[in-house]
């Protein structure tokens, strides 16, 4: 009776196993919102049947830090008619949002950097990036000859649901703005607060993203670091404490130099002294 039972446990268990292989893949689909009217919504399947897909090959990849080859179409193509100073919105499926300036997505020039969108193929997926953290994909925005145009780790999405054309932050989010009388070190940090930190944080609780906590309400880092602390975190922040869910990354000087550090700072203390609630 025993041995019986099992035995119809066992067929199905691995008739279930089989099933669950068998189940196909679902093509994800990302939404491309270019002016007013209604956005566009391409399927991986549709993607991947352009004409003007091609095989890239990455001898550097952020996600992957390895060599990776992508099947990709130029963003250019899909941004068709955006004029070069709009700013673009990445939207990444865990809350992670890039601003990314459009004129150096808009470029086709073969000896500059290129904007690609990678696309996973539903019937070959990506290896995950790491324990319980999926693939990069369905979507990545990758570049080819990245070295040619100055590209930052922060202008590679990926896991990518949405792109938006936009306007700037400034005139999305004015609490984010320094004192328009600041000086030249905290304008700069602003820069590099754009570049680097927003994908992630809101400051006054104005931003898009939602990955990472405000970093001026209730309180900015600034005011609860202990001195050298803040720019050791920033350069390293294992070094200063370590859990699983930890996903801010480092900046070392390679990324952010040593003066940009500086600056970027410089304008997190200042907005320490315009609090908006």
């Amino acid at each position: 009776m025993k041995l019986a039972w099992f035995s119809q446990l066992l067929r199905l268990t691995l008739c279930s196993g089989v099933a669950m292989l068998a189940a196909p893949v679902l093509a994800a689909e990302l939404v491309v919102a270019v002016g007013s009217e209604e956005p566009e919504r391409y399927s991986s399947e549709a993607l991947l049947a352009r004409a003007d897909v091609v095989q890239v090959q990455l001898p550097g990849d952020p996600a992957y830090a390895q060599p990776r080859s992508y099947q990709a179409v130029p963003l250019a193509a899909l941004l068709a008619g955006v004029p070069s100073d709009a700013t673009v919105q990445v939207t990444a499926l865990d809350g992670f949002v890039a601003e990314l300036p459009a004129e150096p997505l808009l470029q086709s020039h073969a000896a500059g950097a290129r904007a690609m969108l990678a696309i996973e193929n539903p019937d070959q997926p990506w290896p995950a990036l790491g324990p319980e953290r999926g693939s990069a994909g369905p979507f990545y925005v990758v570049w080819v000859q990245p070295e040619a145009g100055d590209i930052r780790p922060e202008q590679w999405p990926y896991q990518v649901a949405e792109i938006r054309v936009t306007s700037s932050l400034a005139e999305r989010f004015p609490a984010m703005l320094p004192h328009q009388n600041a000086n030249e070190l905290v304008q700069t940090g602003w820069q590099q607060f754009q570049t680097h930190c927003v994908v992630c944080h809101t400051v006054n609780g104005q931003g898009s993203a939602r990955k990472g906590p405000d970093l001026n309400l209730p309180h900015n880092p600034t005011e609860y670091f202990a001195a050298g602390f803040l720019k050791q975190y920033i350069r390293n922040p294992a070094s200063l404490s370590r859990w699983p869910q930890r996903q801010m990354p480092a900046f070392p000087p390679s990324v952010l130099s040593d003066h940009e550090l500086e600056a970027l700072l410089a304008y997190l203390a200042h907005m320490a002294e315009r609090k908006i609630p």
